[in-house]
């Protein structure tokens, strides 16, 4: 076992101690060492400071917080242009990934893949808002984030893309190879 400093009773050193530690009473006072310490700020077993915004339980929270998502929809549809465009492509595709004849779980990935670009665009637009919250100057880092978030959105397409390639693709050309 690692030696510790010892800590007096009217020291200010706080004496680090791994979370499984046994060590015996220190034998001055039949209590052990730790007993007397406070927590400090940045250890991680220290209770977090009071949140006024966390008060809310059960239901309650639950109300709450369908309120601010429902509020986080209005924003991104009167405010974020991107936003708009893929819920217009998802108005179009969901009931298409409802109605199109496949297997329920082909079915499923589909209506997941179009989720997946409304997700991924609300993420870009809140690291967007953020970095803007910060700062309007431009800056190599803000910039970085932005593309970050960006290019996560074009990933989220591109998946849509080849999901909807893959599966209703084929679906399509035995339709079109049917006609002619």
């Amino acid at each position: 076992m690692k030696a510790k400093p010892s800590v007096q009773a009217d020291s200010l050193l706080y004496v680090h101690r791994e979370p499984f530690d046994q060590e015996e009473d220190d034998g001055e006072t039949g209590a052990s060492p730790h007993a007397r310490e406070p927590l400090g700020p940045d250890d991680p077993l220290a209770p977090l400071p009071f949140n006024p915004y966390k008060g809310n339980r059960g239901l309650t929270r639950a109300w709450h917080a369908m309120k601010n998502s429902l509020n986080g929809f209005r924003v991104a549809i009167r405010e974020e242009s991107a936003f708009r465009q893929e819920l217009t492509l998802a108005a179009i595709l969901l009931p298409c990934g409802i109605f199109v004849p496949v297997a329920p779980v082909e079915r499923a990935v589909l209506i997941a893949s179009v989720l997946l670009v409304l997700l991924v665009e609300l993420l870009n637009s809140s690291v967007e808002a953020a970095i803007d919250r910060i700062s309007l100057e431009r800056h190599e880092l803000s910039k970085r984030a932005k593309d970050f978030g960006s290019a996560a959105v074009m990933v989220a397409l591109l998946v849509c893309l080849l999901t909807w390639g893959l599966i209703v693709g084929p679906l399509l050309w035995r339709w079109t190879l049917a006609l002619f």
